[in-house]
């Protein structure tokens, strides 16, 4: 992880140097500020941007760990009773069909302004990613462990969550990985389509009011918070996962 760590930071630096350099060129600063501009905007609007950041990222967490949890309840659910595969499978491919923009005003509309609609929509977005690796993990577990857990006289229940389970905590990982990423994206929406409060309102107050640098600040702060979350479950993911590789880890392929 410090690896990838490293390479985000060079990455960044990169991008940094060359916005500077366009920026140089005589864009205008309404259109595109320079780095410089945002930074001395995050200093001077600091409390401002975690008064509002702090709303965003518990709407972020809230969802995340509701999505998640609903996703591998239901690849559990999935994986034990196989006749309602049936019914759920198609209604969770259904759900992914409906663009999120569709029906986040409906869920403004349901749920008010404040943070159950952003966290509800967070849930959406991460949940068919979350339930969609972990019962492809459950179903790929080695025929050969449930063979011995049944054997020894395991009940379904239990080779389920002693054996299946942990074997598919890689594929797990690759969904909460993804979630990390794309739960940001249902809170920020939610906070577009109607909100008092939050990153997602700030940018349209800052866009409205041609405050591109104090876009680009609530910007620069959404992604320090999704960078974080991302690492923070990668790291998490690693520490359940002690007797895999790091290539698997990682999602690479198995050593030789």
């Amino acid at each position: 992880m410090t690896r990838a760590l490293g390479r985000l930071l060079l990455a960044t630096a990169v991008l940094m140097v060359l916005w500077q350099l366009v920026t140089l060129a005589g864009v205008p600063r309404y259109m595109l500020p320079s780095p410089v501009a945002v930074l001395e905007t995050l200093i001077a609007r600091a409390e401002l941007l975690v008064e509002h950041g702090l709303i965003t990222l518990g709407e972020i967490l809230a969802g995340f760990v509701c999505g998640s949890l609903l996703g591998v309840a239901t690849a559990l659910v999935l994986s034990r009773w196989q006749f309602l595969r049936a019914t759920v499978l198609p209604l969770l491919l259904i759900s992914q069909a409906i663009p999120v923009f569709a029906i986040a005003p409906l869920l403004v509309l349901w749920f008010g302004y404040g943070p159950g609609s952003k966290v509800v929509m967070a849930t959406l977005i991460i949940y068919f990613p979350v339930a969609s690796t972990c019962y492809d993990g459950l179903r790929q577990t080695e025929p050969g462990w449930l063979d011995l857990a049944r054997t020894m006289g395991a009940s379904p229940a239990r080779r389920l969550l002693r054996v299946q389970l942990p074997a598919a905590l890689p594929a797990l990982a690759s969904g909460l990985r993804m979630a990390a990423t794309a739960a940001p994206i249902g809170a920020i929406i939610g906070e577009w389509v109607g909100s008092s409060a939050g990153l997602g309102y700030l940018m349209l107050q800052a866009n409205g009011r041609m405050q591109t640098d104090l876009m680009f600040a609530a910007l620069a702060v959404l992604v320090v918070m999704t960078v974080t979350l991302y690492f923070g479950v990668d790291r998490l993911c690693r520490t359940l996962m002690p007797w895999q590789p790091d290539r698997l880890r990682e999602g690479g392929a198995a050593p030789p």
